[in-house]
């Protein structure tokens, strides 16, 4: 066989390909997968690119039963913690706590997405067993079942288990739907079951409105916001009004580009869209002032070129210090203050920074943000929200630098559930050990700044 295959190789004139050995004797339609010939002008079903794309599909199933198998693990493992924490006299209200960030840590995903894993698990275990059967067999992703849960989650558990059994996903019902047929079928049996509740879900979603910004490619971010449809759509309309009263007058820019400037400008108040709000970068003194090309960080976004950093701030005008102006462009100033960061040679870690009479705490918290650049749990790039002790103020720990770190607040309050222990070890890089109620550990070191490299270890 693996002659033919080299030989096929050749023929096709592509170099071997490494296949897995996966055992399948079944195809979907219940008859043997066999070699053979077939209609002229179709891919023989014995030819690698067959068994690539045969491979694939397996693969596929393969990782939906697994995450099938995680969602069983997950429930299992939270019955197992409020178990041990009830032995060890935890109160009820208290029990259960932390249980979404160890699943976060154990699957390397943020501790947000770890306990909508958790909740999924649940769902899917208790309440749903012919998603989860579906899941399991390979006939839905993680993704679609967790469209499945979503969509009944404003039932009750009876409501619930009543349309996963009108559905029945595990008999092939989704087979060939997309994601939006998928979602439309749930809402459907989901409101016919209990149209009050979904109706107040409706009326709730309000309640969740919510403006975010995330980073974009090339110093872009989306700033997005999720309003009532009616307050949506008429802040689109009001934009795109605008848009057109300025192409019918002549301006050259794009219609989206209008659309992008009037909102920033009318959230802002000024006719460049820039507030006045504080820009933390952090660079070295050779891109500031030399034209050095290593990149800096915006805290709140990550990394970006030196050329737009030197532009943003005006650095062709020489920076005398602390508090110097320098001019971005023609229509807009900004106070450009320089705080020099200290870093040590070798390891670029920050050392200390230029007190510049200003109170111990905020400088402290100034000198963590600059530091961490995001929360410092594994897998968790969440904005830093708490400036916190490592190992606590009531066990010991100091308020020094060593032992403060950044933290979103989710997992700063995780840290504080019996079990969780935090240590800053001496290391070359500020490193955290992080060790779970289960005794597994975890680092965290923090980031390098810009103009240092990772060192290997």
């Amino acid at each position: 066989m693996e002659q033919i295959r080299e030989g096929q190789a050749k023929t096709a004139g592509v170099s071997a390909v490494p296949l897995l050995a996966v055992s399948r004797g079944v195809g979907r339609s219940g008859s043997s997968v066999q070699s053979g010939s077939v209609q002229s002008g179709s891919v023989q079903s014995g030819t690698i690119s067959g068994d690539l794309i045969t491979q694939l599909r397996v693969l596929e199933e393969m990782k939906s039963a697994i995450s099938g198998l995680q969602a069983q693990i997950a429930v299992a493992f939270d019955l197992a913690q409020r178990a041990e924490q009830a032995g060890a006299g935890v109160p009820a209200a208290e029990r259960g706590k932390g249980v979404g960030a160890q699943v976060a840590l154990a699957r390397r995903e943020s501790p947000n997405r770890g306990a909508r894993l958790l909740g999924l698990a649940k769902a899917l275990v208790m309440e749903m067993p012919r998603t989860l059967a579906a899941l399991s067999k390979g006939q839905l992703n993680e993704w679609r079942a967790t469209l499945l849960v979503k969509e009944t989650a404003c039932l009750s558990v009876e409501d619930r288990a009543a349309v996963d059994a009108e559905l029945a996903p595990d008999t092939g019902t989704f087979e060939g739907f997309g994601d939006r047929a998928l979602v439309a079928a749930v809402k459907a049996a989901a409101y016919r079951r209990d149209p009050r509740s979904v109706a107040q879900r409706a009326s709730h979603a309000a309640t969740e409105r919510s403006v975010s910004l995330r980073p974009a490619p090339d110093t872009m971010t989306y700033l997005t916001a999720l309003l009532p449809v009616a307050q949506g759509v008429a802040a689109y309309a009001a934009l795109t009004r605008a848009a057109d009263a300025a192409r019918s007058s002549g301006d050259p820019r794009g219609r989206g580009q209008v659309m992008a400037d009037t909102l920033a400008e009318r959230l802002t108040g000024t006719p460049s869209g820039i507030a006045g709000v504080e820009l933390q970068l952090v660079m070295t003194d050779r891109t500031l002032f030399q034209g050095d090309s290593e990149p800096a960080r915006l805290h709140g976004y990550g990394i970006v070129p030196a050329e737009w950093v030197r532009t943003l701030i005006g650095a062709e005008e020489p920076l005398a210090g602390a508090g110097t102006k320098a001019r971005a462009d023609e229509e807009q100033d900004f106070a450009v203050w320089v705080r020099r960061l200290y870093t040590a040679p070798g390891s670029g870690e920050l050392l200390a920074m230029d007190s510049k009479a200003r109170l111990f705490p905020h400088r402290h918290r100034r000198f963590i943000q600059a530091r961490d650049h995001t929360c410092r749990t594994p897998y968790c790039d969440a904005p830093i929200r708490h400036i916190d002790h490592i190992v606590p103020w009531h066990s010991g720990g100091t308020t020094t630098l060593a032992n403060g770190a950044g933290l979103c607040e989710a997992c700063n309050h995780t840290k504080e559930n019996p079990g969780w222990t935090a240590t800053p070890l001496p290391a070359a890089t500020h490193t955290l050990h992080i060790t779970t109620p289960t005794g597994h550990t975890y680092h965290s070191k923090a980031p390098p700044l810009p103009g240092h490299r990772p060192t290997r270890t």
